[in-house]
């Protein structure tokens, strides 16, 4: 696969199912903005389905979020190019997230059970299209063999806990291979196989398992192998180019822009202590709550903040009001007009670069490193237990939602656990999950405004 700067060339070749294996890169030329592009519309689907699975979210649910993600974000204009871009944006993909062991776990767990979803709904034949091209050694039971065993496959269908297809499973139109037990082993978990001499009897709308399990030591081995070309080889010669795009995507924000407030919204000065008690997240609570005790923040917490304010409605004129207001108790006006304005400013676009700088996302300040002394960064994954448990009380989260915040830290969902922790306060879901502060603020500002308004 060759990135070109702007020309359009050849596609993936017409053989390529709709199901590819991504057992080799494809052999075009892919333009530099479809390279970023089309890897940002998978990550969509990816991270959603992290985010559902986290949720706990049951297979029927999962079936029809994955087909809504895919349909939603891995369209193209050109319906000739929708394989392409599948193709295209596994490739991108994999290089970004084979840099690290985590990376490639997550990686490999999103994609293995994307391919799950999407393997099941294709049709049979499809299906035994795919695995002739894994070349499953697995041989199709005889029908003599299946009138042995038939009374045990029907025993296993009654007695397995899933539904539908399964109650079909001793039938003699059924289609079964036998499979070394160790290569299904969430069938046999399960119980949904009958297991005789080391095979598992699995029916051909069980194949799933099956092609997943290959699908995924094959994904887990090329993601060794691209990690070893990406370290030797390619990060090198496009130090230039394409390296910055692969280390920035998987810290990416996809989201709305936050940069500017939504038109006619604006924090009020008056009112700033009364809106970061009621909708600031905890990270925004505890920075705000710093600023107010110390009279100061570090420069992480100065942007984390500063940002966030920015993004929420704090106009300029305001913001300086605000900062200079905390911070002549600690260092003197003529010093925070010296020392700290000038940040504010640039902060706003009016100096410097005249850049619109835009407020950090969940992503980057869980990904930041807070030093001694600093205040800035994910609460949810710096705090300590006993501090972040204070710390949720103090916003009202009840001891029962509490443990359920909890086990999602001790899972590094820290994401989820600031949406449980919102569900918990406004009494209201937020099943996109909480993705940056200023949506925070901005669903909490909304809930709120409807609540004083059904009073009225």
């Amino acid at each position: 696969m060759e990135v070109v700067p702007t020309q359009r060339k050849s596609a993936v070749p017409d053989a390529t199912p709709a199901l590819p294996l991504y057992r080799f890169a494809p052999q075009l030329e892919v333009r530099l903005e479809d390279f970023e592009l089309f890897a940002i519309d998978r990550l969509r689907v990816l991270k959603g389905i992290s985010d559902a699975l986290s949720r706990g979210k049951r297979p029927d649910e999962m079936e029809n979020l994955v087909l809504g993600l895919w349909k939603a974000n891995m369209r193209h204009q050109d319906s000739s190019r929708v394989v392409e871009k599948d193709i295209i944006s596994h490739f991108v993909l994999r290089l970004v997230y084979c840099r690290t062991e985590d990376l490639r776990k997550w990686f490999l767990s999103m994609e293995t059970t994307l391919f799950r979803y999407r393997f099941r709904l294709l049709s049979a034949s499809a299906q035994r299209l795919i695995m002739g091209e894994l070349d499953l050694p697995y041989n199709a039971v005889s029908s003599g063999e299946f009138e042995n065993v038939k009374d045990k496959l029907n025993q296993v269908a009654r007695s397995s806990v899933s539904s539908g297809p399964s109650s079909h499973a001793g039938k003699a139109d059924t289609l079964f291979f036998k499979v070394p037990f160790e290569e299904v082993p969430e069938l046999v978990a399960g119980r949904k196989v009958f297991i005789q001499k080391g095979f598992a009897y699995v029916a051909m709308h069980q194949v799933v398992s099956v092609v997943v399990t290959q699908f995924r030591s094959l994904l887990s081995k090329a993601l060794v192998l691209t990690n070893r070309k990406w370290t030797s080889i390619i990060r090198e010669q496009e130090k230039d180019r394409l390296t910055p795009i692969v280390e920035a995507l998987s810290s990416s924000y996809i989201g709305p822009d936050y940069s500017q407030p939504e038109q006619y919204s604006e924090m009020s000065l008056r009112e700033i202590d009364k809106v970061a008690a009621s909708s600031f997240p905890l990270c925004m609570r505890h920075l705000f709550e710093k600023l107010r005790e110390d009279h100061h923040l570090k420069h992480g917490g100065r942007m984390q903040l500063g940002l966030f304010l920015k993004g929420a409605g704090l106009k300029l004129d305001d913001a300086l009001a605000f900062w200079k207001a905390e911070f002549s108790r600690k260092v003197g006006a003529e010093r925070f007009d010296k020392e700290y304005a000038y940040s504010i400013r640039h902060n706003y676009g009016k100096e410097g670069k005249r850049t619109d700088y835009t407020p950090y996302s969940c992503q980057r300040i869980i990904l930041s490193t807070p030093g001694v002394g600093d205040h800035h960064g994910c609460p949810y994954r710096y705090f300590s237990d006993e501090n972040l448990r204070a710390a949720l009380g103090k916003m009202g989260v009840g001891s029962q939602i509490m443990e359920d915040v909890m086990d999602k830290v001790r899972n590094r969902h820290y994401q989820l656990a600031c949406t449980l922790t919102f569900e918990s306060i406004h009494g209201s879901s937020c099943d996109a999950g909480i993705n940056h502060p200023n949506q925070y603020f901005k669903d909490s500002e909304k809930i709120l405004q409807a609540k004083n308004d059904s009073k009225a």
